[in-house]
């Protein structure tokens, strides 16, 4: 860092801002970290002089003054500061209270933007100096080489591979696309400052103040509930931002490294918003349509606009360089006949391609090009025609000494065609089974088939469902009243039949089926893709040997999604009864040869805890993939698994990269699909830099996982070490939640669960059912609000009684003692990814968490006496978790491996406790019975600024 920024920073810091922290009070900085704490300096700094210009010096003093308290209580511990920060809370009013909030809110998102900034500076360091960073395609390539990997292996396993992130919604999303556009150009200002002069740099404060001032100004909320639609338009962003530009570049980067050129098409981007209706009225076949049309413009938009850019770069003249026929040829069928480029062939194609192209934004879209040199026409039919044309343009350069045109826009606009076609991103279908089931009844029940089909046994389903597949003859019954519920699901099916012959048939592929339990679920949905056109043929032609139609072909894949702890155990049954009915393997295999199977992380963990969530994960990924070698073998069939990974650990977070690695032997191998979730979008995405490492990441994590020799087999010892504890886990957590009379009131009272539901921020409902019951209530809310309160109780909840259970019971004739047991724990902590991983998630939970703030929250709960009860058994469970860790990690503090976080916590999370004790304070009004909108809106802006300061709390 320049020493007149540092001077300048400090000359001008002569009034208090929000940052830093007590001098007294704050850790030693470390010198690497010195451009970060400026940038947070500047930030606040400027912050603070918004706020005093905005809200007056009052108002700042008391933002301060409620730092200062803060801090103490934090670092110290300060009973004193603590009873003083209480009184000064209580006698605020509503407006004051909102005006404090909103501060450390906004201080929470600047800081999150000088972090990521600062991910950056330290990237871009250890790059300059040759380090290899591990997560990084240099380090996976490094990796594979030591091993005797070559690179054509590694091209050969991505000719068949297939990953592909999926963008989901979901109810505790809490940033508004104004606030994050708002961000990303502060983000843009930061950055710029490395290069400017210092004569430059007030300019720069000025644009970053005048950002600031639009945050200040512009509302955090949502006056209105989210719709679909606005989730969509939310999730497209990215792809402006940063999707469509960087995954390009990641495929050049790894083209660069490997040192070959036209890599196979592998990664791939995948979409829920629009298409998942497990428990979300809202979303219907209008907001399906709605989904990819807005992607297809998204799409079409890029394309014209770097179809424009071409035009204006290839201005060579046939008269100078040489050009291939085919170029010719499609430079003459271009209705281009500006005679200022008669000799332009290069310009005179691109006009025609782009009229093509604005041709086909209309026709998809209903929207127009921005620009028309020649008027729209002839539209493209197919992404694969414009590619055809690209490639045309790249032929001819590279054969007459243009080369060196291609890597700046062109070949990155072929990759961007291959990997996003006219479709943008695969839209999934998800519904419940159950929803199938009624569907299926109805249609039954119309055509006078079966009466009450769900009161026949699984047998008596299936030998229906079988029969009905084989039957040429559709369901429906022309006239016939079916319920809203079974035309709006039909509707679906319908739907996504259309868009793919608009958009492709990658638009639309997956179609997963939630609470999956049986094998009649899957046949359910074969039955009503065949319903509507979406499956042809008869499922085991055999039957059929003078059948037209020939093998029977799914144009959808029918994806199980096992969520709770008992479907975990069913999954590898439930396949292997599936693919044992006649026809069903050669369906799949005519149809793509693959299967994707969802594991959902959410519900597994809120059914029976942590540790048996991801044990339970592990076995049954085990089991499926045993049983799909088989089918490989046989039917030429690959599983690729779907982790329903959310953004807290206890839904499956944390770093993508050694969660990859921590999978089972042999589970990856090249297929991989995974969702990302809610605020974690924003914090890996929002920003092009991080979000190319973040999309490198997943690749290089496949690379390894695929291609890196197996360790040894999982000694036997592990794997009943791991059982033991799980069931250990599993019955401290399950008796805490589900067994623990008045847990329920507690939950309700001590977090604001309440409150989230009641928030604008999702168009989903936050419970599955009108019930107050844990079992009804959604994951994400679940994880989410145990987040606000710092508790983040279902990341570690049951590995301490589990570990003291392991050590503690030993039975009688076991040549085992607790010192072997513990060398034991210690020596599968090293050697073993699956725990190592799981271990260190919990190690960043840990940390994260605060029972000094979860004490007020609990300080909610009317009942004193189960406040004590139950916060005592919180209590008494996080010690014992802490101290479990330590003795199996070795590491008595937390965080360890993990610096940049622990510098996250070291120098942020100070700013983020006033929102804390300010939410406890507001529901603690609110819950007695004080409303007002300003006091709602002050609960509300609290959550988004912990959820924010805390990052993957949803």
């Amino acid at each position: 860092m320049p020493e007149s920024r540092s001077a300048r920073a400090r000359a001008q810091s002569g009034a208090a801002a929000l940052p830093p922290a007590d001098p007294n009070a704050t850790p030693p900085v470390n010198g690497k970290d010195l451009p970060l704490i400026e940038d947070v300096r500047l930030l606040g700094r400027i912050l603070g002089d918004v706020i005093r210009e905005q809200e007056g010096q009052a108002a700042f003093d008391l933002i301060e003054q409620i730092r200062q308290l803060s801090v103490a209580f934090r670092r110290h511990d300060d009973r004193k500061a603590e009873r003083k920060l209480e009184t000064l809370l209580a006698s605020l009013s509503h407006d004051q209270t909102t005006s404090v909030i909103r501060a450390f809110t906004y201080f929470s998102h600047l800081a999150n933007l000088a972090e990521d900034r600062h991910h950056i500076r330290r990237r871009q360091f250890h790059e300059r100096a040759g380090h290899v960073q591990q997560g990084s395609l240099a380090g996976a390539l490094q990796r594979l080489q030591q091993a005797g990997t070559s690179h054509e292996a590694i091209v050969q396993m991505l000719a068949s591979s297939y990953i592909a992130p999926v963008l989901t919604a979901h109810p505790t999303e809490v940033q508004r696309k104004s606030l994050l556009d708002a961000e990303r150009g502060i983000a843009q200002l930061l950055l710029a400052r490395e290069a400017l002069l210092p004569r430059e740099l007030a300019h720069n404060e000025e644009q970053i103040q005048a950002r600031v001032t639009q945050l200040w100004q512009t509302r955090l909320l949502r006056d209105s509930k989210l719709s679909v639609a606005d989730e969509i338009d939310n999730s497209l962003s990215y792809y402006e931002t940063t999707f469509l530009r960087q995954i390009p570049r990641l495929y050049h980067d790894l083209e660069q490294q490997l040192g070959h050129e036209g890599l196979p098409a592998f990664f791939h981007m995948g979409q829920w918003i629009g298409g998942d209706r497990d428990g979300n009225p809202n979303v219907t076949a209008q907001t399906l349509d709605y989904a990819l049309r807005h992607q297809a413009e998204v799409a079409l938009r890029y394309y014209l606009t770097e179809v424009h850019e071409l035009g204006r770069e290839l201005s060579m003249s046939a008269t100078l360089v040489g050009v291939s026929p085919e170029m010719l040829a499609l430079a003459q069928a271009s209705p281009d006949s500006n005679e200022h480029r008669h000799d332009e062939p290069y310009r005179r194609a691109l006009a025609g391609m782009y009229a093509r192209l604005a041709a086909t934004l209309r026709e998809l879209t209903g929207g127009e090009a921005a620009r028309h040199a020649v008027k729209p026409q002839n539209p493209y039919a197919r992404a694969e025609d414009l590619l055809a044309d690209l490639r045309v343009i790249q032929s001819s350069l590279k054969s007459n000494h243009s080369a060196a045109l291609l890597p700046q826009r062109l070949n990155p606009l072929i990759r961007a065609v291959e990997v996003f076609g006219f479709h943008l991103a695969t839209v999934d279908l998800r519904q419940s089974s159950d929803q199938h089931e009624r569907v299926v009844a109805e249609l039954l029940a119309h055509a006078r088939l079966q009466a009450d089909y769900s009161a026949l046994d699984e047998n008596g389903k299936r030998a229906l469902l079988l029969q009905l597949l084989n039957d040429a003859r559709p369901l429906r019954v022309p006239g016939a009243g079916y319920s809203e519920h079974a035309e709006s699901e039909l509707a679906i099916f319908a739907a996504a039949k259309r868009m793919r012959e608009l958009y492709g048939s990658r638009a639309i592929r997956h179609y997963i089926i939630s609470h999956t339990e049986s094998v009649s679920d899957l046949l359910e949905v074969l039955l009503l893709q065949k319903e509507c056109g979406l499956l042809t043929g008869p499922l085991d032609p055999s039957l059929h040997a003078q059948a037209a139609e020939g093998q029977a072909l799914a144009q959808l894949i029918v994806v199980p999604l096992f969520e709770t702890i008992e479907d975990l155990r069913q999954a590898a049954p439930i396949m292997r009864e599936f693919y044992a009915l006649p026809g069903v393997a050669d369906m799949v295999r005519h149809s793509g040869a693959e299967q994707d199977i969802m594991l959902g992380y959410s519900d597994s963990n809120k059914d029976g805890g942590i540790f048996t969530s991801n044990w339970e994960l592990y076995r049954a990924e085990l089991a499926l993939a045993a049983l799909f070698d088989g089918l490989k073998d046989s039917h030429g069939i690959t599983m690729r698994l779907f982790h329903g990974r959310g953004g807290t650990v206890g839904r499956g977070g944390g770093p993508s990269y050694q969660a990859i690695l921590a999978q089972p032997p042999g589970t990856v191998r090249g297929q991989i699909r995974l969702t990302e979730q809610g605020e974690v979008i924003a914090s890996k995405y929002a920003n092009p830099e991080i979000g190319r490492r973040n999309l490198e990441t997943l690749v290089a994590a496949t690379l390894e996982a695929t291609l890196l020799p197996a360790d040894k087999p999982v000694p036997k010892a592990f794997l009943e070490a791991a059982a033991t504890l799980s069931q250990a886990s599993m019955d401290a957590y399950r008796k805490l939640v589900y067994g623990t009379a008045g847990f329920t009131d507690y939950f309700f009272a001590s977090t604001p669960i309440r409150e989230i539901a009641g928030l604008n921020i999702g168009s989903r409902p936050a419970s599955r059912k009108p019930s107050q019951k844990i079992e009804d209530l959604r994951a994400i809310p679940w994880g989410f609000s145990w987040g606000q309160c710092r508790l983040t109780l279902p990341g570690w909840y049951g590995f301490g009684s589990a570990v003291e259970h392991y050590l503690g019971r030993i039975e009688s004739g076991s040549k085992d003692t607790r010192e072997s047991r513990t060398r034991r724990l210690q020596k599968m902590y090293r050697d073993w990814p699956f725990l190592r991983t799981l271990l260190s998630n919990m190690d960043m939970v840990m940390a994260k968490s605060d029972l000094a703030l979860a004490r007020r929250y609990a300080g909610l709960v009317p009942d004193a006496k189960l406040r004590r009860r139950i916060f005592g058994a919180i209590e008494a469970e996080w010690q014992r978790t802490q101290d479990a860790l330590t003795l199996v990690t070795g590491e008595s503090d937390r965080l360890v491996g993990n610096p940049s976080l622990a510098r996250s916590i070291q120098y942020r999370f100070p700013y983020i406790d006033p929102l804390h004790h300010l939410q406890v304070e507001l529901l603690r009004r609110y819950r007695a019975g004080e409303d007002s909108t300003r006091l709602q809106r002050g609960i509300h802006i609290s959550i988004n600024g912990i959820a924010a300061g805390v990052r993957n709390t949803g």
